[in-house]
């Protein structure tokens, strides 16, 4: 192991490696045994309180966008959120709106602004929609300093390569802002999920910045097979290895074939969660990360620190 790092108690394979089950109160051993200074989360949700409400009523529902029971592990209040962020260790988030029609996305920037300004640890984060209006707030929103976007082709129900967002993804590639997105088909494809309108966008504007939400679940090998073409496509972990993604169908374990794959990347991966969205601890996603060195070796203690600290600060604040 990399490192000389074993399995024993506060290394970076966790407390309760051996006995699993982590809790959120083993989160700081976990990273402290890495010798990092905390987490560095680019896929977290933070939504104006009327739309988390709508989001989670939709989870609530398990409906058609869903397709099956999704508990919300994390509900309290935005500042009760904020608080277990910190407690955790995690330093930087980001909070990721997205919109869903036109109209909306300039009322998720201005809260998310505002929620940037008043939370240290939280990236200012941005969405956009294909709207006409977007060809003018996402240059002005790259100039004032945002720092990451996401889209969601899924809920959103859009082409990425729509003609309206052509030059937006011009704007983004010049500005080297990273952006999240989904689209992959999970959990419930539709017509615009998948990977090769990301694919016609990349051929366009190959040095976007791209961040492909969730390993591109259930299209890993498709999406790893971008980030290995396109220079500046990354992947980010979230939900991917937890028992919860990996029991959905068989579709949602990530495949052992694919992990040397992965591990061949090097820092084009990144650590993601999707808190507060999740139905386990947040511990979870750590502990699933971790035990992939059973599966392959090389993804060991150095790829941990790369994927939960260096490449996402690197990618969002450079250097």
């Amino acid at each position: 192991m990399s490192g000389g790092r074993d399995a024993s108690p506060g290394s970076a394979l966790g407390p309760d490696a051996a006995g699993g089950g982590w809790a959120d109160a083993d989160v700081p051993a976990f990273w402290q045994g890495l010798g990092l200074p905390g987490l560095y989360d680019v896929h977290v949700h933070f939504l104006p309180p009327s739309i988390q409400r709508a989001v989670w009523g939709v989870f609530d529902a398990a409906g058609p966008k869903i397709g099956r029971a999704w508990p919300i592990r994390y509900r309290g209040s935005y500042e009760e959120r904020v608080e277990q962020l910190r407690a955790l260790g995690v330093r930087r988030f980001g909070t990721l709106p997205y919109a869903h029609k036109p109209g909306v996305a300039a009322f998720l920037n201005g809260w998310a602004a505002e929620f940037a300004a008043e939370v240290p640890e939280a990236l200012w984060s941005a969405t956009l929609y294909p709207e006409p209006e977007a060809a003018t707030y996402v240059p002005e929103l790259i100039a004032a300093g945002a720092q990451i976007w996401k889209v969601h082709v899924q809920v959103g129900e859009f082409h990425l390569d729509d003609p309206l967002l052509d030059p937006v993804w011009g704007a983004l590639a010049d500005a080297g802002t990273p952006i999240v997105v989904h689209a992959g088909s999970g959990p419930v494809g539709n017509a615009f999920t998948g990977p090769v309108p990301l694919r016609r966008v990349l051929e366009r504007h190959p040095r976007l910045t791209v961040v492909v939400a969730h390993l591109g679940a259930p299209e890993y090998g498709e999406f790893l097979t971008l980030a290995e073409e396109f220079e500046r496509t990354h992947l980010d972990t979230t939900m991917v290895f937890t028992d919860f993604f990996s029991a959905i169908d068989e579709a949602g374990a990530y495949p052992d074939a694919l992990l040397p794959r992965l591990a061949d990347l090097g820092p084009k991966v990144l650590l993601g969660s999707d808190f507060p969205t999740i139905p386990y601890p947040y511990a979870h996603q750590l502990e699933a990360l971790a035990r992939l060195r059973e599966r392959e070796p090389r993804l060991d203690d150095d790829w941990l620190r790369e994927v939960c600290w260096h490449t996402p600060r690197r990618l969002v604040e450079g250097g």
